[in-house]
């Protein structure tokens, strides 16, 4: 498996908003840990049905959020990935965003299990 490949596919798919090519890549087992929430690890979400809920808001509440700027980092011996990236986007109600952050993935068997977010808070 070319992690690196993978993460760029992944990032194209983000950006091409396309949820079910996106969930390709997933295993049945994942998680997903948003920046915010009320936990140390902000807001877990496991099972790819909740993962696939989860990530449609991101498109929701962004419907022009782009990942640019995309750098990929791989640790192959732990099937680990990092993609560091840009987010652009524009809310419901017009307010612009940009603001840097990551995305630590873990796979197993070709799959992400574990796709864990992090971004700048911007006050």
């Amino acid at each position: 498996m070319d992690i690196r490949s993978t993460l760029t596919e992944l990032c194209e798919a983000f950006n091409a908003h396309d949820l079910d090519r996106i969930m390709t890549f997933f295993s049945d087992d994942c998680a997903l840990e948003m920046p915010r929430g009320n936990d140390p690890w902000g807001s877990r979400f496991e099972g790819k049905r909740n993962v696939r809920e989860a990530l449609a808001t991101r498109f929701e509440g962004l419907p022009n959020v782009h990942y640019g700027n995309e750098q990929h980092f791989v640790d192959s011996d732990t099937e680990t990935g990092i993609s560091k990236w840009t987010l652009t986007g524009t809310t419901l109600d017009g307010a612009k965003k940009e603001v840097q952050g990551c995305d630590f993935y873990s796979f197993r068997n070709g799959k992400v299990v574990r796709k864990d977010s992090y971004w700048k808070i911007m006050e």
